[in-house]
């Protein structure tokens, strides 16, 4: 579970996020939609501490991310738009790096690879070296990477960018899957994503929250069509 108390952050005269209250559950997908300049990705940001806020406070799992950092992040995984992989590594190395930087080893390194190799559909390129990967691959490689240790709190950037249909319709199911008993943010520009895997919509534009409801209830509450209509309708305006 995820708190957002009153949170603020600013650079120079911009106010990136404005005074932002959300909270986020367990056994859930949250949509986290707003125009491009919205405040997606410093939000992101700030619930992985790579940014601390010049106010309010976010709290992950009853921890305070800026008093009790690492605690909080323990079971917390972030995929950027743009993940980095090591080049020279196969994607077997790559992934029992990342398990290494999470402490886990031994049998449950092996049973949590076996298990997201399928999930993802990475089995077949695990002993290839990254550099030599298709953009596609790479993105479900960086997936696996930082889900290997299982955590409660997953937050994606884009995690279909780059996918053919069959790989993203793949992703999407297993996202969807993951999110039953976890806590899964997903920030997308595909609406056609937010029908296919999300249990909630976190709709922000300039920092500040919009609205925060369902799939259906947006279209309904908006008259609008579909979700892309729904999201014209509440961003052109505000």
């Amino acid at each position: 579970m995820i708190v957002i108390k009153d949170l603020c952050k600013s650079f120079g005269d911009k106010k990136a996020v404005d005074n932002l209250n959300i909270c986020f559950n367990n056994g859930e997908v949250i949509a986290l939609l707003g125009p491009n300049g919205a405040g997606k990705t410093t939000l992101m940001r700030l619930l992985v501490g790579f940014y601390r806020p010049d106010s309010g406070e976010i709290l992950i799992n009853h921890r305070n991310i800026v008093q009790d950092r690492i605690a909080a992040l323990e079971s917390t995984a972030y995929v950027p738009e743009v993940g980095a992989l090591y080049p020279e590594m196969t994607v077997f190395e790559y992934v029992r790096y990342m398990a290494e930087l999470r402490g886990l080893s031994g049998q449950g390194f092996v049973d949590n690879l076996l298990s997201l190799a399928k999930e993802l559909d990475i089995e077949s390129v695990i002993n290839q070296k990254c550099e030599t990967l298709s953009k596609g691959f790479k993105r479900r490689v960086a997936i696996a990477g930082a889900l290997i240790h299982r955590p409660k709190t997953v937050i994606l950037d884009e995690p279909t960018e780059g996918l053919d249909p069959n790989q993203k319709q793949s992703v999407r199911a297993f996202i969807k899957n993951y999110g039953q008993k976890n806590t899964v943010i997903v920030s997308t520009h595909i609406m056609e994503e937010v029908e296919a895997m999300a249990d909630r919509v976190i709709l922000i534009n300039r920092g500040r929250l919009i609205c925060d409801t369902t799939p259906h209830l947006l279209k309904q509450n908006t008259d609008s069509a579909d979700i892309e209509q729904a999201f014209r309708a509440l961003t052109t305006d505000n």
